[in-house]
Protein backbone atom coordinates (compact mmCIF):
# COMPACT_ATOMS: atom_id res chain seq x y z
CA UNK A 1 0.00 0.00 0.00
CA UNK A 2 1.13 3.59 -1.01
CA UNK A 3 2.06 6.19 1.51
CA UNK A 4 0.63 9.37 1.57
CA UNK A 5 2.06 12.35 1.07
CA UNK A 6 3.01 14.69 4.63
CA UNK A 7 1.18 17.41 2.74
CA UNK A 8 -1.50 15.54 1.68
CA UNK A 9 -5.14 16.31 3.26
CA UNK A 10 -7.50 13.45 1.74
CA UNK A 11 -7.51 12.15 -1.79
CA UNK A 12 -10.65 10.96 -3.78
CA UNK A 13 -9.17 6.77 -4.93
CA UNK A 14 -12.74 6.16 -6.24
CA UNK A 15 -12.21 8.97 -9.20
CA UNK A 16 -9.30 6.59 -10.14
CA UNK A 17 -11.58 3.76 -10.71
CA UNK A 18 -14.91 5.55 -12.28
CA UNK A 19 -12.50 7.68 -14.96
CA UNK A 20 -9.80 7.73 -17.32
CA UNK A 21 -8.22 11.38 -16.05
CA UNK A 22 -7.30 13.26 -19.17
CA UNK A 23 -5.59 16.37 -17.77
CA UNK A 24 -4.96 17.53 -14.25
CA UNK A 25 -5.17 20.83 -12.87
CA UNK A 26 -4.63 22.73 -9.48
CA UNK A 27 -6.49 25.64 -8.28
CA UNK A 28 -7.11 27.28 -4.90
CA UNK A 29 -9.88 26.93 -2.58
CA UNK A 30 -12.02 29.43 -0.99
CA UNK A 31 -12.42 28.44 2.58
CA UNK A 32 -13.66 29.98 5.97
CA UNK A 33 -11.78 29.97 9.08
CA UNK A 34 -13.51 27.35 11.06
CA UNK A 35 -13.03 25.54 7.59
CA UNK A 36 -9.40 25.99 8.08
CA UNK A 37 -8.69 24.70 11.59
CA UNK A 38 -10.88 21.34 10.44
CA UNK A 39 -8.68 20.45 7.41
CA UNK A 40 -5.83 21.06 10.09
CA UNK A 41 -6.87 18.42 12.43
CA UNK A 42 -7.73 15.75 8.92
CA UNK A 43 -11.21 16.31 8.97
CA UNK A 44 -11.93 16.63 4.85
CA UNK A 45 -13.30 13.87 2.59
CA UNK A 46 -14.07 14.89 -1.23
CA UNK A 47 -14.75 10.82 -2.15
CA UNK A 48 -18.92 12.52 -3.46
CA UNK A 49 -17.60 15.40 -4.53
CA UNK A 50 -17.47 16.89 -7.99
CA UNK A 51 -17.06 20.34 -9.57
CA UNK A 52 -19.92 22.52 -10.85
CA UNK A 53 -19.82 26.25 -13.25
CA UNK A 54 -22.33 29.05 -12.53
CA UNK A 55 -21.52 32.25 -13.95
CA UNK A 56 -18.19 31.89 -15.46
CA UNK A 57 -16.71 30.40 -12.34
CA UNK A 58 -16.41 27.12 -10.79
CA UNK A 59 -17.26 25.24 -7.78
CA UNK A 60 -16.54 22.36 -5.97
CA UNK A 61 -19.82 21.00 -4.72
CA UNK A 62 -20.03 18.24 -2.26
CA UNK A 63 -16.90 17.94 -0.37
CA UNK A 64 -17.38 17.22 2.85
CA UNK A 65 -15.81 19.46 5.58
CA UNK A 66 -16.31 18.26 9.63
CA UNK A 67 -16.62 21.36 11.90
CA UNK A 68 -14.95 21.11 14.92
CA UNK A 69 -16.76 21.58 18.25
CA UNK A 70 -14.53 24.00 19.44
CA UNK A 71 -13.22 26.34 16.84
CA UNK A 72 -17.36 26.67 15.42
CA UNK A 73 -18.93 28.01 18.70
CA UNK A 74 -20.23 31.22 17.70
CA UNK A 75 -21.40 30.70 14.14
CA UNK A 76 -23.68 27.88 12.01
CA UNK A 77 -21.18 25.28 10.43
CA UNK A 78 -22.54 24.14 6.57
CA UNK A 79 -20.24 21.51 6.86
CA UNK A 80 -20.93 20.66 2.82
CA UNK A 81 -21.48 23.97 1.49
CA UNK A 82 -20.71 24.76 -2.13
CA UNK A 83 -16.80 26.47 -2.31
CA UNK A 84 -15.41 28.05 -4.76
CA UNK A 85 -12.88 27.17 -6.92
CA UNK A 86 -9.96 29.60 -7.77
CA UNK A 87 -8.49 28.94 -10.96
CA UNK A 88 -7.32 31.06 -14.02
CA UNK A 89 -10.18 31.92 -16.48
CA UNK A 90 -8.55 30.48 -19.41
CA UNK A 91 -9.03 26.92 -17.56
CA UNK A 92 -12.40 27.88 -16.25
CA UNK A 93 -13.47 28.46 -20.15
CA UNK A 94 -11.39 25.16 -21.13
CA UNK A 95 -13.10 23.09 -18.74
CA UNK A 96 -16.42 24.58 -19.16
CA UNK A 97 -16.22 24.21 -22.53
CA UNK A 98 -14.93 20.66 -22.66
CA UNK A 99 -17.86 19.49 -20.40
CA UNK A 100 -20.48 20.69 -21.93
CA UNK A 101 -19.91 19.90 -25.40
CA UNK A 102 -17.81 16.47 -25.35
CA UNK A 103 -19.72 14.95 -22.28
CA UNK A 104 -16.44 15.14 -19.99
CA UNK A 105 -16.79 15.20 -15.80
CA UNK A 106 -14.43 17.53 -13.55
CA UNK A 107 -14.01 15.27 -10.45
CA UNK A 108 -11.67 16.18 -7.48
CA UNK A 109 -8.53 13.76 -6.83
CA UNK A 110 -7.00 15.27 -3.97
CA UNK A 111 -6.62 18.28 -1.50
CA UNK A 112 -3.21 18.96 0.00
CA UNK A 113 -1.30 21.86 1.39
CA UNK A 114 1.66 24.14 -0.46
CA UNK A 115 2.91 27.22 0.57
CA UNK A 116 0.09 27.20 3.60
CA UNK A 117 -2.69 27.29 1.14
CA UNK A 118 -5.46 24.39 0.52
CA UNK A 119 -4.96 23.15 -2.76
CA UNK A 120 -7.18 20.91 -5.26
CA UNK A 121 -6.09 18.75 -7.61
CA UNK A 122 -9.30 18.59 -10.28
CA UNK A 123 -9.11 16.40 -13.21
CA UNK A 124 -11.22 16.60 -16.61
CA UNK A 125 -12.39 13.19 -17.21
CA UNK A 126 -14.48 10.76 -18.90
CA UNK A 127 -16.44 7.99 -17.51
CA UNK A 128 -15.72 3.91 -17.64
CA UNK A 129 -17.79 1.52 -18.55
CA UNK A 130 -18.07 -2.06 -17.17
CA UNK A 131 -15.97 -3.33 -19.02
CA UNK A 132 -13.28 -0.75 -18.82
CA UNK A 133 -13.44 -1.52 -14.85
CA UNK A 134 -12.82 -4.75 -15.24
CA UNK A 135 -10.35 -4.60 -17.52
CA UNK A 136 -8.18 -1.98 -15.38
CA UNK A 137 -9.03 -4.01 -12.17
CA UNK A 138 -7.70 -7.38 -13.95
CA UNK A 139 -4.47 -5.44 -15.11
CA UNK A 140 -3.77 -3.98 -11.51
CA UNK A 141 -4.43 -7.77 -10.09
CA UNK A 142 -1.69 -9.26 -12.60
CA UNK A 143 0.89 -6.68 -12.56
CA UNK A 144 0.53 -7.88 -8.16
CA UNK A 145 0.89 -10.76 -9.24
CA UNK A 146 3.80 -10.37 -10.93
CA UNK A 147 5.35 -8.37 -8.46
CA UNK A 148 4.87 -11.53 -6.30
CA UNK A 149 6.41 -13.88 -8.13
CA UNK A 150 9.47 -11.94 -8.90
CA UNK A 151 10.21 -11.46 -4.78
CA UNK A 152 9.32 -14.96 -4.40
CA UNK A 153 12.56 -15.77 -6.79
CA UNK A 154 14.64 -12.94 -5.06
CA UNK A 155 14.30 -15.35 -1.86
Amino acid sequence: MAKKPDNQICANKKARHEYFIEETFEAGLSLEGWEVKSIRAGKMAITDAYVTFKNGEAFLFGAHIQPLLTSSTHINPDNIRTRKLLLHRREIDKLFGLVNQKGYAVVPLSCYWKNGKVKCQIALAKGKKLHDKRATLKDRDWQMDKKRGFKNMQL
